[in-house]
């Protein structure tokens, strides 16, 4: 059978996920493994802090500012994380990075067991949190092109996102749960210190990862250099301003226990925090077609909108079920675009660059949340929380259809025929063929172990010549 009369794969094939990163390579194994538990664990905190900054304020400024308090750390550490990334063995950076969050959440743990919990401890440690998460990120997401295929890209992220959306299902369920039942915001510190426990035995399993030859040390120069990359991309430019738009606008998590209360709804906070999960889970279940799209821009950019339309219906509907269905559908936009912008940025960036774009690409995931939080506590202090929700969805899409309008690369991207994507790959491909001759040559110098039979006549040589020298 000629290769042009083979069957096309079936719907199930298309649909299910590929596991071909997971199969080919332990390092991502371990990799994803490590970060599934330590992911369940931070959404446990992330809910936590929230719910106990409204216990201890009752105000929405006071939850929202949470988000204003982690902006600069996360600015600032994110991009000197990108240069650190570029310049130093990668295991090591996210290791020290863990280990540090793993002590922070110890800090909120006794902060809660106190008689009266003060505020501003709360406070001190986002920001910290935020500075370490701005080191370890860059790393963290540099570490997947070294250990994974460089066409298995996609299907990585979508296993990655698994778990993910996995955790943020079950971790705000659980959070929610254990707060209102289960001894309060301490419990779901706790658990999340030991969470960071076996986080970090299944990195230091981790092989070495060293920086790219001739990496650029840390310096503002190499962070500037990153950013001028960057700039010179109008298709990346449009990936980052495309997602801090959608997330400036239409990002109201830190309004959700207000929303619930204006919904009558107590009782579904944590199912307001895991909706967005379920749909990112229902996408990444079902990727298996992710691979086959070569077109990411407007992947990204009709995923946006999407996101924007599906929190525009979660703020106008009364229904609490229907909230729920809308978040579902943002949250399976918001997999879809995580998707497409991965895939941009790991098959073609280079790998002497990919930290501190790393860092640039951050701050576009985390500054518009952060920002979104600001913007949604202050929007709802003065309309109300599902005022703030709708109309930030209005916003969402007309900033994301006005980008789309004045970025045509983004539109007309085509990994298939991108001159960047085809340069990465070859390099990867030398890359590779250098490493596999080294070690091959290596294997030349080394001599050749002896037999059983020799070495037993070498030891008896060696005593017959102690014997005599005695």
């Amino acid at each position: 059978m000629t290769e042009s009369s083979h069957p096309p794969p079936s719907l199930l094939r298309r649909l299910r996920p590929d596991l071909a990163p997971w199969r080919a390579s332990r390092d991502f194994r371990l990799l994803w493994g490590s970060g599934c538990v330590s992911s369940f664990g931070s959404f446990l905190t992330y809910v936590a802090v929230p719910l106990q900054i409204k216990q201890l304020t009752g105000s929405y400024l006071a939850v929202g500012g949470i988000g204003a308090v982690e902006l600069l750390p996360l600015i600032v550490f994110g991009l000197w994380g990108g240069a650190l990334a570029d310049a130093l063995d990668r295991r090591k950076l996210v290791l020290g990075a863990e280990a540090g969050l793993g002590l922070l959440s110890g800090l909120l743990l006794l902060n809660a067991l106190l008689p009266h919990p003060l505020l501003w401890p709360i406070y001190l440690v986002a920001g910290l949190v935020a500075a370490l998460d701005g080191l370890q990120r860059p790393a963290l997401d540099t570490l997947v092109p070294r250990i994974v295929a460089h066409e298995q890209m996609t299907a990585a992220f979508a296993l990655i996102s698994i778990y993910r959306n996995t955790s943020t299902i079950a971790g705000p369920a659980l959070a929610g749960f254990i707060v209102a039942y289960g001894g309060g915001p301490a419990t779901a510190y706790a658990l999340d210190v030991a969470t960071f426990g076996l986080s970090l035995f299944l990195l230091f399993r981790l092989r070495a990862v060293p920086p790219p030859t001739g990496a650029a040390k840390p310096s503002v120069a190499a962070v500037m250099a990153g950013v001028r990359y960057a700039w010179s991309r109008p298709e990346l430019l449009g990936t980052y301003l495309v997602d801090i738009a959608a997330m400036l606008f239409a990002f109201p998590n830190a309004i959700f226990p207000f929303l619930a209360d204006d919904l009558h709804a107590d009782w579904a906070l944590g199912l307001m925090y895991g909706a967005t999960a379920v749909g990112g889970l229902v996408v990444s279940a079902t990727s298996g077609w992710a691979s086959a799209i070569h077109r990411h821009g407007r992947m990204v950019l009709l995923a946006a909108l999407g996101w924007g339309a599906a929190m525009t219906l979660a703020g106008l509907t009364p229904n609490i079920w229907l909230v729920l269905l809308c978040l579902a559908v943002a949250g399976g936009a918001d997999m879809v675009s995580g998707m497409g912008r991965s895939t941009m940025w790991n098959q073609s960036i280079p790998d002497e660059l990919r930290g501190r774009l790393a860092g640039v690409e951050l701050l576009s995931y985390s500054v518009g949340p952060n920002l979104g939080q600001v913007r949604a506590g202050g929007t709802a202090a003065l309309i109300g929380a599902r005022g703030s929700v709708w109309l930030g969805g209005l916003a969402c899409l007309v900033s994301v259809g006005g980008l789309a309008a004045v970025l045509p690369k983004l539109l007309a991207y085509d990994a298939r025929t991108d001159q960047h994507v085809a340069a990465a790959r070859a390099a990867r491909q030398e890359r590779e063929r250098t490493q596999e001759q080294e070690r091959t040559q290596g294997q030349e110098r080394t001599p050749p172990r002896p037999t059983s039979a020799a070495a037993g006549a070498a030891e008896a040589t060696e005593t017959a010549e102690a014997a005599e020298a005695i």
